[in-house]
């Protein structure tokens, strides 16, 4: 049998037991592989250099890098994440409702953990610990298959995790790593339905293709971002231009970045010269539209590909349109369902906004880094749903569970 089998036959052997833990035991759990990853940072960064110094030789780009590199602080970013999530209420047993028929049956509704979860991811290592601490807490057995340029990275720090599982007298199949990084194991994984009750795929539009069309597993679908940011003709000037600079700039290589930016054509002579300059001096390469090109010369005119790409870079596309009737028919044209936003002070075109755009988080007045587990107060992310059966959105606690109906009788037939 091969490795994965394996695996899953664990997880599946042991799921029961990750049911039956009590809150404390789980929270206890988290709060030890939080110590342990702090005790063991040195042990994750000589991994993670690993993979970093394997990246820059296959010339991976610097975003990329960005999302592959593990730092003292990272460390102790993943370790407090389990930390909020050991805070957070535990989902599990919580009764939905409770009624009653004419008949006497009480039938009630209550959260239950969905079983086996896996995860196929690329890039950032600290999935490996988000994944584990929102799946344990919602009292799932997880199998993690991450990509190869992060290997190392993974390989460690699922080796505290499971060191972890010991300590505290649990088995370490509750979660696991496939340490084979072919594509074979990842359509291996797609097929599982045997042992997995759900697959999450985390990363590109090539992975997320990839899973969605060979899985025979249910999927939770995480969509890429190609997020807009449409100014409006009321915009406040300085809160656009914050925004749009922190939307693309503070982090490129994320689903939550800005990769498109609409300008209302009343204020495109004014805003755009001083907004696209501003971008200039963070490097940022323009592709726009014609009337963009007349007003500020330096930027390269986009093709219709450019209006459907998620950058992950120091790129932005720019177009001026008509209204904000315009924006709303390019959002809906060339949108993934992420993250959208409006600056306005005109509350009639906000609500519209947040009425009209169909994405899993619309913004008035912020900025789309905003979408995020952490940010939404959820402790961490499995991931950004952008489908809308079950999850939708950044998936935290309560998205990683099922439900299940209870009923009570006194010896009702039928």
């Amino acid at each position: 049998m091969s490795e994965l089998y394996n695996k899953g036959k664990n997880a599946n052997k042991i799921k029961f037991q990750v049911q039956k833990l009590s809150t404390n035991q789980k929270n206890s759990v988290l709060l030890k592989v939080a110590e342990n990853l702090i005790k063991n940072s040195n042990y994750i960064l000589k991994s993670n250099s690993i993979d970093i110094h394997e990246a820059r030789k296959q010339g991976l780009k610097d975003s990329l890098l960005d999302r592959l590199l593990l730092t003292e602080d990272r460390i102790s970013s993943m370790a407090s994440g389990l930390t909020k999530i050991a805070s957070l209420n535990d989902p599990i047993g919580e009764v939905l409702f409770m009624k009653q028929r004419p008949n006497g049956l009480r039938i009630g509704k209550k959260r239950v953990p969905i079983g086996v979860i896996g995860i196929i991811y690329e890039s950032r290592p600290n999935v490996t610990i988000d994944a584990f601490g929102l799946c344990f807490k919602a009292g799932n057995a997880v199998i993690l298959r991450g990509g190869k340029e992060a290997i190392n990275s993974n390989i460690a720090l699922m080796n505290i995790v499971q060191n972890s599982l010991e300590e505290m007298n649990l088995p370490i199949e509750i979660a696991q790593i496939v340490e084979d990084t072919s594509r074979e194991s990842a359509y291996e994984l797609m097929k599982m339905n045997e042992f997995l009750d759900v697959l999450i795929p985390r990363g590109g539009a090539e992975l997320i293709k990839s899973v969605v069309e060979n899985s025979t597993v249910p999927v939770i679908e995480t969509g890429i971002g190609n997020c807009h940011i449409y100014v409006d003709k009321t915009a406040d000037f300085d809160m656009a231009m914050k925004i749009v600079e922190n939307a693309k700039t503070s982090r490129t290589g994320v689903c939550n970045a800005c990769e498109k930016l609409l300008v209302h054509q009343d204020i495109a002579q004014e805003f755009l010269p001083v907004m696209l300059e501003r971008l200039k001096l963070k490097n940022v390469e323009i592709r726009a539209d014609l009337t963009t090109k007349t007003i500020y010369g330096n930027v390269t005119i986009a093709d219709e590909s450019d209006w459907h790409t998620e950058y992950l870079d120091l790129i932005i596309g720019v177009k001026v349109v008509k209204d904000i009737n315009e924006a709303i028919d390019h959002i809906t044209t060339y949108g993934t369902g992420h993250s959208e936003a409006i600056i306005t002070e005109d509350y009639t075109n906000a609500e519209r906004f947040l009425n009209e755009v169909d994405a899993a988080a619309v913004y008035v007045n912020a900025s789309t880094r905003f979408t995020d587990g952490e940010e939404f107060g959820f402790g961490a992310e499995i991931g950004i749903s952008t489908q809308k059966l079950h999850a939708r959105g950044p998936m935290g606690l309560e998205e990683l569970t099922s439900t299940k109906y209870v009923i009570y009788g006194n010896g009702q037939i039928r």
